[in-house]
C-alpha cells in the first residue's frame, strides 16, 4: 500500500508538517517495497486552493492513504472522492508515523477544518 505523508524536508527523519496544502514535500512511501519516494508540493506557493491542488498531488502519485495532523475540508472531499483513507498523524518524523501505521496504531482523521483560506494555521 502507498501512503502519503507531508514533510517539511525531503527525508525520513524530517517532521510531519502541520500544514497539509503548504507542506514543502509529500512522502510517497510503499508499505510492502518499502520505497521513499518524495515529491516536491508545488501547491504550496498557489494564492488559494493549495489544500485541493496538493490533494491532487498525492492523488496523482497514487497513494491509497493520507497520514496528516490536520486537513481542510476541500482537500478532504477531494481525497474521498478517491476513496482515500485519511488518518490521523502522530507528532513525530515521517518514519514514526509510517512505523504507528503499519502497527496499526494510527486512528482515522475525525475532525475536517473548513480550511484557513490564507489565514494560517490557527
Amino acid at each position: 500500500m502507498k501512503i502519503a505523508i507531508p514533510t517539511v524536508e525531503k527525508t525520513l527523519n524530517s517532521n510531519v508538517s502541520p500544514s497539509f496544502g503548504r507542506a514543502e514535500y509529500f512522502l510517497i512511501y510503499d508499505t510492502e517495497t518499502k520505497e521513499s519516494l518524495f515529491v516536491e508540493n508545488t501547491a504550496k506557493l498557489s494564492r488559494g486552493g493549495a489544500g485541493i491542488k496538493a490533494a491532487q498531488i498525492v492523488i496523482d502519485n497514487k497513494a491509497e492513504a493520507l497520514l496528516t495532523p490536520r486537513l481542510g475540508e476541500n482537500a478532504a472531499e477531494v481525497m474521498k472522492s478517491s476513496d482515500m483513507k485519511i488518518y490521523k498523524s502522530v507528532d513525530g518524523t515521517a518514519e514514526e508515523n509510517i512505523e504507528a501505521f503499519t502497527g496499526g496504531k494510527l486512528s482515522l482523521l475525525g475532525e475536517i477544518h473548513e480550511g484557513f483560506h490564507g489565514r494560517g494555521l490557527k
